[in-house]
């Protein structure tokens, strides 16, 4: 007698299947979509929260194999779709962005570290990983977002707000745009929060899954002012393995603390050089220091990039090393970073969000 394939006995099998991140079953994490039986053949789409998903092939494997142990199964057809939920806490005066998910913080205890290479480089590979992805330059004393995306166009406006220049399907706005190559921002703390609010609350940010902010160096008023302007899915910290580079990392990270921005995790930049005539490897600013914190402190590690020319050039011409040369060891290195990165925030999307509540009349 044939056995007769149900939703039921399909979904049953699924819920073998784990997210390693969220640690629970794809069918209670509501991913299996669309679910078609047909005589023997089983479709359905698993929706993920995050297009960047280090595990999706993983994932969908394990699926396949689950529904075609099911007596009276021949085909399994499996679609991989995306949607990214928003991460950021709702408290008290932090309001959306229009437009926007999830805003990333990207900063540093001191500069010199790389941190504006690793906003770009992270930016972009979500952008190729399928996200749809902005990136702020919030570094306005040093805007140089621009350069490094290779743009020379002026900013545009639809008559209502500045709509971003793009590249590398990435949506950017930068203060390098508004002022010439060799003008210098000289601004007060009061000048630069209404910069910041104007970049979030006057410019048509399209449907963005992910909005990277590259913030200047140190500890100071952009970072508080993001921090009390918008819901920030949390923050990016990069460091160098040098003492001196960690001793700053630390104190960027507790100032991230002490204004409830969640550290998504650590990435040590120039983590070592390879020596490209002898292939040696040399730990030039030292070894470990940022996973070394990452483990004291107890927050992610995102992974290591090491020291390499073409980075540099990358920077220079506008051609981010994910784009100029993606099999290289520091591009696979950046698109592993926005894939921890990415699956932080989606972490995070599921635990409960602050919140003001009414008072129950």
């Amino acid at each position: 007698m044939a056995t007769t394939l149900t939703e039921a006995s399909v979904l049953a099998a699924l819920k073998a299947v784990k997210d390693p991140d969220l640690h629970k079953d794809i069918v209670s994490l509501g991913f299996i979509k669309d679910l078609k039986i047909d005589g023997g053949r089983v479709a359905f789409a698993i929706q993920l929260t995050t297009p960047a998903c280090p595990v999706k092939d993983q994932m969908k494997a394990q699926a396949e194999a689950a529904v075609r142990q099911l007596p009276g199964v021949d085909r399994v057809d499996i679609e991989m779709t995306a949607s990214v939920r928003a991460a950021g806490s709702l408290e008290a005066g932090r309001v959306p962005v229009e437009g926007v998910k999830n805003v990333i913080a990207v900063g540093a205890g001191k500069g010199g570290v790389g941190k504006t290479t690793v906003s770009v480089n992270l930016a972009v590979a979500l952008a190729l990983h399928g996200s749809r992805v902005g990136i702020l330059d919030g570094d306005i004393y040093g805007p140089n977002i621009p350069i490094m995306l290779g743009i020379k166009t002026q900013l545009g406006t639809d008559g209502q707000k500045i709509v971003p220049a793009e590249a590398h399907g990435v949506q950017v706005v930068s203060m390098g745009f508004l002022t010439n190559d060799d003008a210098p921002v000289i601004w007060r703390g009061p000048m630069l929060h209404s910069a910041i609010q104007q970049f979030f609350r006057e410019v048509r940010w399209d449907s963005l899954d992910y909005l990277v902010v590259d913030l200047p160096p140190g500890t100071g008023d952009v970072a508080l002012s993001l921090s009390q302007t918008v819901p920030v899915a949390g923050a990016v910290v990069v460091t160098t393995p040098q003492v001196v580079a960690v001793a700053d990392t630390r104190r960027a990270i507790r100032m991230y603390q002490k204004l409830n921005v969640p550290t998504l995790g650590i990435v040590e930049n120039m983590s070592y050089f390879v020596c490209p005539g002898c292939g040696r490897e040399s730990d030039l600013f030292g070894k470990g220091g940022g996973e070394r914190l990452a483990g004291e402190l107890d927050v992610p590690f995102l992974g290591s990039v090491p020291l390499h020319e073409p980075i540099r050039v990358g920077g220079d011409t506008g051609v981010p090393i994910v784009v100029g040369d993606p099999e290289s060891a520091p591009a696979r290195a950046f698109m592993r970073v926005a894939e921890r990165a990415a699956a932080q925030i989606s972490i995070a999307s599921y635990r409960p969000k602050a919140i003001s509540l009414m008072p129950v009349k």
